[in-house]
């Protein structure tokens, strides 16, 4: 039909009936005719998606979905005239995987370039209608074989989230229009098309794991079938000659010892190998088993007895019940034993009270083995994975972490190869039952693999080394088979260099032996699990554990982290010992806090070296800490001498002005000399806080010229005073000494330090040198010193000397070989800090029984010293009548440097605060120098000179403080430190009105009275 302009495939429906008229008689015929195209082709439609849905659920291969997908679509050419299927491949190029209703060399059957096919966009997850195809395709279709000349590219969908798998190229009838309904169409057939794909690509991924997985689990039991043949000769030469020279006799009994040790290790060693061996063989099938008539119940009583001293000897009881059987029953012999012996081994290793029951008995058909323990029990999660090869029940208590994983795993392979059952039944903490049954008679049996009874069975050979092993989880005192490899040690816990350390491993041979290399030069405290080895640590502190990873209770790792959270012991250091190698193990390890990780088998000197290495690690760590203490320590009596320095200088202050102005209005002579023995006094006070303030590192260095005769000629009383009666004190100051750059105050400091460490070293008395010289470019000098001029100071005594260790460690902070509390360690610190802060330098020269020399270096000045006389002469330096505004919050030193002022002949105003300050100047008060403490609550003396130069623009300031550090006072503010004298104060009120404001003036204290 033509009624779009085209032939339309169309169906119609035409039905007849007679056409009566109203005497009923036939006059015609009435002819009605429907469309029933939609039906028509809907159904066929329909039928095409209902085939490839039922190929689309079936597991195929890929190339066999393709096939079938071309079958399909090749059965409805009316509705599909032709079709293309390209797939990706393994480079992301497409290929053509399947063709219907053209030929597969066509060109157009290519999606290379200059194919008609926009496969780019179809990739990209559009459908796209291509139009114009009849001259490049040639193909007829439809009803009436018209050309074709229109196909519908569609992607092939895949994966969620993934790219397309491809794309579909589907042709579009001639005889039908391309209506909304044929697209539909066409859109599910490319979806059936891409269901059936991936379901193809997904059971080939997963026959290719599951052949891969196969491949890998051959080559596995190939590996451990190929490693265990290896193992075995060199276990045969390692055993062989061990046994004869035991059996020798003659030998020393730590080499005895030390020979058992390896020999139960090798024979353990080939009870796994031999376990590995069979388990291999098992799983590639070629254990050849060995059917004979067996007296089962006297072999299994015999293989149970042989544990019975190992359970005794664990605090267990064994209970063996095996009823006599009314006939042999046909058993491989080893593989029973095998069976009976891992099933004992286990139950032991998870045992600690009760006892062990094993019983035989006869059922209908078969026979039972039960062996039933009160053990742990295993945890019902874990109870289907229980005979999985390398399976492991993690966290769970056991006499030992040692083990392959196989054990069970064997077991089962061995019962299913005598066509038995093997079935468990355990709860948490209540024990464990292993059944294990047995079919009697021979017809279960492979023929060719029953044999006659053999008459001269070998018994006890395997037993011996599952019961070794057994004995190893025991702890030492359980069993005499752990012969220790060197006598214990003598205690020394008080020798130097010697360390404790924590040992925790579940082998008694590895502690034996490890024991025996560190004991010599370290204590040792061996522990068989994780657990006991935190208790030894809470009880008594250590210097190092040292950990297997795998052990029962609490394992390396577990340890480790309890270690690390435990405020007491998270700085103990932990090396990690462990079979377990790889990178992977390592980073574990660590990752938990170990500091060491080290993998066995290891040498005894790498072990040796790794704890020699993480003790003095560890060592130092403490000594780190201790510096901080002491560092924290010392910050704190720094903030304390700061603030005492102030209080006492405040004081001092108060005394000495009182005290002098009461000199100078007495003129009774007995009363003048207590007034100047009370004035002395309080200027021996103010050096000494000066003294505390350079101890605690609280006052700036003042480097300037300084003549070092004067400075050591003016200690001559305190030396004598410190040094006391027993020390004779002889000086060699050099003619024309040259002047230092120094800080006289640190100088003093640090020569009285030199002199307290050489009164120190010379308990039954001696003689104390001090010397100068001058060091020119030609004289001797140490290496470390730089060209330049220097004048140095020689401070020698005829002490006990020091060893070259002492020597080399002498100037480190908080180090000292006096005994506890007698010593701070920070003295020689200083004097060393004090020479570098003046770009010096500190030699030392010390031998024992000879005495020591302690040299300091300063560097030449360019200008002359100053001269440091008597007091300034208040009446060259004192101004005219002055108007001062005193602030001072301390009243009496307020008081006393107010009449210190008024003595010179000035007015005053005594105000004691800030605030109350700046409100005077505020106002129209005429001032004419501005005397103000520096540290006052409220606002500080520096707070107060911004504000009152900021009224009064040009105001002469002058700060008085007790105590200040540098950083602390304002750039450019003279400064007079407390106490001062009234000659000072004079000297300093002269200097702030002549000289230009934004000097700081430092202003000397004067030299005591004669």
């Amino acid at each position: 039909m033509e009624r779009a302009g085209y032939r339309e495939e169309a169906y119609f429906s035409v039905s007849h009936a007679p056409a009566e008229d109203d005497a009923g008689r036939i006059v015609g015929m009435l002819a009605v005719c429907s469309e029933v195209t939609a039906q028509v082709v809907g159904e066929r439609r329909l039928g095409l998606l209902r085939d490839l849905a039922a190929r689309a659920g079936e597991t195929r291969s890929v190339a066999a979905t393709c096939a079938d997908v071309t079958a399909a679509l090749s059965g409805d050419r009316l509705d599909v005239p032709f079709a293309l299927l390209f797939l990706r491949g393994p480079d992301g190029g497409l290929r053509q995987a399947a063709v219907a209703g053209i030929a597969a060399e066509h060109p157009a059957s290519s999606c290379a370039a200059g194919s008609p096919w926009p496969v780019e966009r179809a990739l990209a997850g559009e459908a796209v209608t291509v139009g114009g195809l009849a001259a490049t395709l040639g193909l007829a279709g439809g009803t009436w074989a018209d050309p074709v000349d229109r196909a519908l590219a569609a992607p092939i969908t895949g994966e969620a989230g993934s790219a397309p798998l491809g794309v579909l190229v589907l042709g579009v009838s001639p005889s039908r229009d391309l209506d909304a309904g044929y697209a539909d169409f066409l859109s599910l057939v490319a979806g059936q098309v891409a269901t059936a794909l991936r379901n193809a690509r997904a059971y080939e991924e997963e026959r290719r794991r599951a052949e891969a997985l196969a491949e890998l689990d051959r080559a596995k039991t190939q590996f451990f079938s190929n490693v265990s043949h290896e193992f075995r000769t060199p276990l045969t030469l390692m055993l062989g000659p061990l046994e004869e020279v035991l059996a020798a006799g003659g030998l020393e009994e730590r080499a005895r010892a030390e020979l058992e040790v390896a020999h139960r290790n090798a024979l353990r060693l080939l009870r796994l190998v031999n376990t590995l061996l069979d388990f291999s063989r098992v799983e590639a099938g070629r254990t050849q088993a060995s059917f004979a008539p067996v007296d089962l119940a006297a072999l299994t009583a015999d293989l149970a007895s042989t544990f019975r001293s190992a359970i005794e000897r664990g605090g267990l009881t064994l209970d063996v019940a095996c009823e006599p059987l009314a006939t042999p029953v046909h058993v491989d012999r080893d593989m029973w034993e095998k069976i009976v012996l891992n099933l004992l081994s286990n139950a032991f290793k998870f045992t600690f009270q009760g006892g062990i029951a094993v019983r035989l008995e006869p059922v209908p058909g078969a026979v039972r083995l039960t062996v039933r323990d009160t053990g742990v029990g295993i945890p019902p999660q874990a109870l289907p994975h229980v005979f999985e090869r390398f399976h492991r029940i993690e966290g769970s208590r056991s006499r030992s972490h040692e083990g392959s994983g196989i054990g069970l795993a064997l077991v089962r392979e061995l019962v299913d190869m005598h066509g038995g059952t093997v079935e468990v039944a355990s709860g948490e903490g209540q024990g464990t039952t292993f059944a294990v049954s047995l079919p009697t008679g021979t017809a279960h049996l492979p023929p060719e693999r029953i044999a006659a009874p053999d008459e001269t069975p070998e018994r006890g050979g395997p037993a011996r080394a599952y019961v070794e092993e057994a004995l190893r989880w025991l702890p030492d005192e359980a069993t005499a088979t752990v012969v220790p490899l060197r006598p214990p040690p003598a205690s020394r816990p008080g020798a130097p260099g010697r360390g404790r350390i924590v040992l925790a491993d579940d082998n008694a041979d590895m502690r034996a032996y490890v024991e025996r290399l560190l004991g010599a030069e370290h204590e040792v405290a061996a522990v068989a699990d994780g657990g006991a080895a935190l208790a030894a640590l809470r009880e008594r502190r250590a210097d190092l554990l040292l950990t297997d990873v795998m052990m029962p209770v609490l394992d390396g790792i577990a340890l480790t982290r309890a270690v690390r959270e435990d405020p007491a012991l998270r700085t103990v250091p932990v090396i990690l010992l462990s079979a377990r190698a790889g990178t992977e193990a390592g980073v574990e390890g660590l990752e938990a806090g170990a500091d060491d990780y080290l993998v066995k088998p290891f040498s005894a000197r790498e072990l040796q070296a790794r704890v020699r290495t993480n003790l003095e690690l560890a060592r130092l760590r403490r000594e780190a800490e201790e510096q901080a203490a002491q560092a924290r320590k010392m910050e704190a009596i720094g903030q304390l001498t700061s603030g005492v320095a102030h209080d006492f200088n405040n004081l001092l202050a108060a005394v000495m002005g009182s005290v002098e102005l009461a000199e100078r209005r007495v003129t009774d002579e007995r009363v003048l000399r207590l007034l100047h023995n009370a004035h002395q006094a309080a200027q021996r006070g103010a050096k000494l806080t000066e003294q505390l303030l350079a101890f605690s590192r609280r006052q700036r260095l003042e480097a300037r010229p300084t003549d070092l005769n004067g400075v050591l000629s003016g200690m001559a009383d305190l030396l004598h005073r410190t040094l006391g009666g027993t020390i004779a004190v002889s000086t060699r100051l050099a003619a024309e000494l040259w002047p230092a750059m120094a800080d006289p105050n640190r100088i003093e400091l640090a020569v009285l330090n030199l002199a307290v460490n050489a009164r120190d070293a010379m308990p039954r008395g001696g003689e104390l040198r001090i010397e100068t010289a001058n060091v020119g470019p030609g004289d001797p000098r140490p290496e470390a010193l730089p060209p330049g001029e220097f004048v140095r100071i020689s401070v020698a005594d005829t002490g006990e000397g020091m060893t070259p260790e002492v020597q080399a460690r002498l100037f480190e902070p908080f180090f000292t070989t006096k005994p506890q509390g007698k010593g701070t360690g920070l003295g020689l610190a200083q004097v060393y800090g004090t020479a570098k802060q003046l770009r010096g330098e500190v030699a030392v020269e010390s031998r024992l029984d000879r005495g020591t020399t302690v040299t300091l270096y300063l560097p030449r000045a360019t200008e002359p010293a100053a001269q440091a006389g008597g007091a300034p002469d208040e009446a060259a330096a004192a101004p005219g009548r002055l108007r001062v505004l005193l602030v001072d919050d301390d009243p009496q030193v307020r008081a006393s440097t107010a009449a210190l002022l008024e003595e010179m002949g000035h007015a005053v105003a005594a105000i004691g605060s800030g605030p109350e300050a700046v409100r005077l100047l505020d106002g129209a008060t005429a001032i004419d120098l501005l005397l103000a403490d520096f540290a006052m609550p409220g606002m500080t003396g520096a707070e107060l000179c911004a504000r009152a130069l900021a009224a009064r623009p040009g105001l002469p300031v002058l700060l008085m403080t007790g105590y200040a550090e540098a950083a602390s006072l304002p750039v450019g503010a003279p400064v007079l430190r407390k106490p001062f004298a009234l000659a000072e104060l004079a000297h300093a009120m002269g200097h702030v009105l002549d000289d230009a404001p934004g000097r700081v003036l430092p202003f000397a204290r004067a030299r005591e009275r004669p």
